[in-house]
């Protein structure tokens, strides 16, 4: 069977999106020696993924997510290599390809939250972005041999927005578990240097990933305001790589006067980012809606207790390992926050459950049951 993957969003540089297509990847060159497997990558990725597997090949596909030269051009790249099977990693399916194809689709955020905020464009067109997503999304789904979702949340959402039939719906979690090294083994990692050339010092609660509106970043500050007095020496530390949305929050941190308090790292590698983890005293993650909320089982498995949102799948995916808020209530998050750190014993339970609970998750899992679907759709 000769299956091609779109990788054009490869490595960690995309946030979870890239992450997952690297991990799939990666596992399905160690699970599978039989089948033939065509990346499809960009330029700015083709040298990040080197094949490690003969039945492994990389093939340029410099089309940018979204654009028009994806819709028009990049079927003419895939019908090329003769497939059997394609698998597009997001949801932005090219309108002209009519080969056979599964789709994966990590959420519908955009779909609950069409937020004007949540973008540079001028409103005209963003309203156009919205109607060619809408149309988009539909056709990907509708058109797909298999959609492939990432949470029971997801598919329940692909079900009711895009009136795709359950059946056609498969759930496969995605995985926690990192190749990077704990940074205790990791002796050439000096911890205390990469806190210091961030400016973090003392203890600090610790989220990481993207600054959108549906992140609600702007709700977890107002939280912290709320409860800097009672611990005069804590800091809020937001690990995200700097853009629009990020320097955004700037302005907001001078309003509530928390210049210093609060610190925004931009992107930090792997190895540093695991001395952040481990240095954290709690995770918090505030977000509206997530289609599985990877970064607290990232956390846990760090060996922290974490605070989080209590809606859409976050408690599918942490079950009763994290200490949940409400995300719309500020007192709320504040308090669930101070109390914790206030309690070691429950945090301590916490940090046991989970451990437990991230293990749950495994890229290899997730990888085989992929493959099993490739395999199943062969036949």
């Amino acid at each position: 069977m000769r299956i091609g993957i779109d990788a054009r969003l490869y490595g960690t540089k995309h946030a979870g999106l890239g992450r997952y297509i690297q991990k799939l990847i990666e596992r399905l060159e160690k699970i599978d020696l039989e089948n033939e497997y065509v990346i499809f990558l960009s330029q700015d990725n083709f040298d990040d993924y080197q094949t490690q597997s003969s039945n492994f090949h990389k093939v340029l596909a410099n089309f940018k997510a979204y654009s028009w030269g994806e819709q028009i051009l990049f079927p003419g790249v895939i019908k090329k290599q003769k497939l059997d099977l394609m698998h597009f990693t997001h949801f932005n399916v090219p309108r002209f390809y009519w080969g056979r194809y599964f789709v994966t689709i990590h959420d519908l955020i955009i779909s609950h939250y069409p937020d004007s905020r949540a973008t540079t464009l001028n409103p005209i067109l963003y309203k156009l972005k919205l109607m060619l997503y809408n149309r988009v999304v539909k056709r990907a789904a509708r058109r797909a041999e298999k959609v492939i979702a990432i949470s029971k949340f997801t598919k329940s959402d692909i079900i009711k927005l895009l009136g795709v039939d359950g059946k056609d719906i498969e759930v496969v979690y995605e995985g926690s578990e990192s190749d990077s090294v704990k940074v205790k083994d990791q002796k050439e990692v000096d911890c205390d240097s990469v806190l210091s050339e961030l400016g973090i010092k003392g203890d600090y609660l610790l989220y990481v990933g993207s600054a959108y509106p549906h992140k609600n970043l702007e709700g977890l500050i107002k939280a912290f305001s709320e409860i800097v007095s009672k611990f005069p020496n804590l800091k809020l530390v937001l690990v995200g790589k700097r853009n629009f949305f990020y320097e955004r929050l700037e302005k907001f941190i001078s309003e509530f006067d928390l210049a210093g308090r609060v610190v925004l790292t931009d992107y930090v590698p792997d190895e540093n980012l695991n001395c952040l983890y481990l240095g954290a005293s709690l995770y918090v993650f505030p977000s509206f809606i997530e289609g599985f909320g990877l970064p607290p089982l990232e956390a846990q498995r760090h060996g922290l207790a974490v605070v989080s949102s209590n809606m859409t799948c976050l408690p599918e995916i942490l079950d009763d390992s994290a200490e949940y808020f409400d995300p719309q209530n500020i007192m709320d998050m504040a308090n669930k926050i101070s109390g914790l750190l206030l309690n070691n014993s429950k945090r301590d339970a916490l940090i046991e459950k989970g451990n437990v609970n991230y293990q749950k998750y495994s890229w290899q899992t997730m990888a085989g049951k992929i493959l099993k679907l490739y395999l199943i759709e062969k036949k």
